[in-house]
């Protein structure tokens, strides 16, 4: 379990009662921001303190691991700068009785706050800027000690519930078929084209024999036989531009488990071939699913142009741990 700080105050509503954290990608102008990039630390199990008008409001335990999904309509004219797609993740939220306030036991807090990246300033404050931070355990549970019961019962009943990682993202299935209707309403592609490019969505059709032209089997199940091979896009399918989603160095063969694992990001490649391995990943499901999790494992050099593809998968996609 690992333990994060949240600051909600302009979508503390919509986060709580829908069961999830959303944040941008990225700063407005495009800059990286460290506190969006922690969402892709967070990991089943993991404890969320919620932090709302200076008081700590709820208390939540991950159950998913960080996935693209699109701004949620219910934000409304919150985040109006904010990218259009970003990062989120399922989380079961207890609102709490005893709302504590931090700045009221700082003195306690203090000597636990990080010296990089805390949450709150040393007199207590809340910093502005922060969205998603990282505390230690004893920060946590120091507050867990200051809320009483309420927290008491949320860690007592905490569950890892995408511990597998197999469990479906209905939003993201919806945001994909999304763009499927605009691509098929879109007349200035040939008809043609659409359909590949939609077909490309499944990793088959023409993107399929455009990958088989570079690879030709699964680099991590060493599986051969095309029919139990999909073709896996490096910058994924939804990211990508109608060239891209085409374009066969975009793309490994895996078979289904392994797609699924490099497509959420669990898994990716650096260019030299060697697997790198998603530290908040679930090593037994990945050994299970076929995947050596204790070994150094090269697969083999890729392209030029694979290796640009994969450069945004390592950025964008892969599932971070904290620096």
């Amino acid at each position: 379990m690992r333990y994060w700080w949240v600051n909600q105050n302009q979508t503390y509503k919509q986060e709580l009662g829908g069961g999830y954290l959303w944040s941008p990608k990225r700063n407005a102008n495009g800059a990286r921001n460290l506190f969006y990039e922690s969402m892709r630390e967070v990991a089943p199990g993991d404890l969320v303190f919620s932090f709302v008008d200076t008081r700590i409001a709820a208390i939540g335990i991950a159950e998913s691991y960080c996935y693209e999904s699109p701004k949620p309509e219910e934000f409304g004219d919150a985040g109006l700068n904010w990218n259009r797609i970003g990062w989120r993740i399922r989380v079961r939220f207890k609102s709490l009785t005893n709302l504590i306030r931090p700045k009221d036991n700082i003195d306690l807090l203090r000597p636990m706050l990080a010296d990089r990246y805390a949450p709150l300033q040393p007199n207590g404050n809340g910093i502005q800027s922060v969205y998603l931070a990282g505390v230690s355990k004893g920060f946590s549970d120091a507050l867990v000690a200051l809320i009483g019961p309420d927290a008491f019962a949320v860690l007592a009943n905490a569950i890892q519930a995408d511990a597998s990682m197999t469990v479906p993202n209905a939003d993201l299935e919806l945001w994909e078929h999304h763009i499927e209707s605009e691509v098929e309403r879109d007349i200035s592609i040939p008809l043609t084209d659409r359909e590949a490019i939609i077909t490309a969505r499944r990793g088959q059709g023409l993107f399929k024999q455009r990958v088989m032209a570079v690879e030709s089997f699964c680099r991590i199940t060493r599986v051969d036989n095309p029919a139990h091979l999909r073709a896996s896009h490096c910058k994924p399918w939804r990211d990508s531009t109608n060239f891209e989603r085409l374009d066969g160095e975009n793309g490994l063969l895996l078979t289904p488990s392994i797609d699924h694992l490099f497509d959420r990001g669990f898994i990716s490649f650096q260019d030299n071939g060697e697997l790198i391995v998603s530290p908040v990943a679930h090593s037994p499901s990945l050994e299970r699913m076929g995947v050596p999790t204790k070994e150094t494992v090269n697969v083999g050099a890729f392209t030029p142009g694979q290796r640009r593809f994969l450069e945004y998968h390592r950025d964008a996609v892969l599932l971070r741990a904290a620096h």
